[in-house]
């Protein structure tokens, strides 16, 4: 029987959704590198069914990076190569099996943990990377981090993670609308709940992913973007009144959210805790963990016990920030940890 269901990485959307459908975030001059476009991009066939997307950027001849995205299902986006000074980085995002640009869209079949761990191999693979490379990920990107890192330690010279989810139990159950996101925003949970169809009880992974898995087109979407409301609200210190409130629905949202719902209610296909226990194979890898102090959706305790656990880790609390990379202080803390494995 598998253990009570995790119910935190549907919210793991805040931190990346808006930035990848609004193009509109605030950026202080100077903050972030340049958009460069990818000198190379296209698709790799990893399984009979499923085709994940690719993008080089920077310079072909750089440090190597792997970029992995949250979600799982929210697909990567160009800030995220922003991190990285174009001239000393070869930047590689994906987009994970059913996520973003990859295909089937939304597809949840053969689609594991183990099966994303081995599309990053089979990805260095296809592009002839050799060595060891940079990992950098942020929410559900760095519980895939540290998985992909512990599965192979020998591929990786060092970790960038941000806004730490190791889909342990010690974990708070903050995603689906859970506890904290109801102590604090009541309100944002109350539109939540008002916006699910009358036969869906409660908000619960399983119900959603039969929600999704449905015919009703319209209860989908609508359900679907008040929860994504609710996860902006939740997601940032100040987050305002136009990044809530955007008309979500007419993007679509739903193979994203098919396959959030469909991890939490796998557990996230790993044993409980086996983040935290089987570190010892990557303790001499030098990692940078950055957390925001306020974050409703991954609590720095996370980022603490995993701290204690990495000896050569260094860890950040960025006061005055939530989950999102987009506040300043998490973006600062980003880019200034990635200078550090120039």
């Amino acid at each position: 029987m598998p253990r009570t269901v995790r119910l935190l990485p549907i919210v793991l959307i805040v931190g990346v959704l808006a930035i990848s459908v609004s193009g509109k975030e605030k950026i202080a001059p100077g903050e972030l590198f340049p958009s460069v476009k990818p000198f190379n991009a296209g698709f790799l066939k990893v399984d009979d069914l499923h085709e994940i997307f690719f993008a080089q950027f920077g310079n072909p001849k750089g440090k190597p990076v792997i970029v992995l995205h949250g979600g799982p299902g929210v697909g990567s986006y160009p800030r995220l190569t922003q991190y990285f000074d174009p001239a000393k980085f070869m930047i590689l995002l994906h987009d994970q099996r059913g996520a973003g640009q990859s295909k089937p869209a939304g597809e949840i079949r053969n689609n594991t943990t183990q099966y994303l761990v081995s599309d990053i191999v089979k990805l260095r693979e296809h592009l002839g990377i050799k060595g060891k490379t940079l990992v950098f990920g942020g929410s559900w990107g760095s519980t895939l981090a540290l998985a992909y890192a512990e599965e192979h330690p020998e591929l990786v010279s060092g970790l960038v993670l941000r806004g730490v989810f190791t889909a342990s139990t010690e974990e708070p159950l903050n995603g689906f609308v859970g506890p904290m996101p109801r102590t604090f925003f009541p309100d944002s949970a109350a539109e939540v709940d008002a916006a699910l169809p009358s036969s869906m009880k409660s908000f619960t992974p399983q119900a959603m992913l039969e929600l999704l898995n449905g015919n009703d087109t319209k209860a989908k979407k609508h359900a679907t973007a008040a929860w994504i409301r609710s996860a902006v609200k939740c997601g940032k210190l100040h987050a305002t009144d136009e990044e809530v409130n955007r008309n979500w629905d007419e993007y679509d949202l739903v193979p994203g959210a098919r396959i959030d719902c469909h991890y939490a209610v796998n557990d996230f296909f790993l044993p409980d805790d086996q983040l935290l226990r089987n570190t010892d194979g990557i303790k001499d890898i030098p990692a940078t963990i950055i957390n925001g102090r306020y974050d409703i959706t991954c609590p720095p305790i996370t980022a603490w016990r995993l701290h204690k656990k990495l000896p050569k880790s260094k860890l950040v609390i960025v006061e005055e920030a939530g989950h999102s990379e987009s506040e300043p202080g998490i973006t600062k803390a980003l880019l200034e940890a990635v200078a550090e494995f120039e």
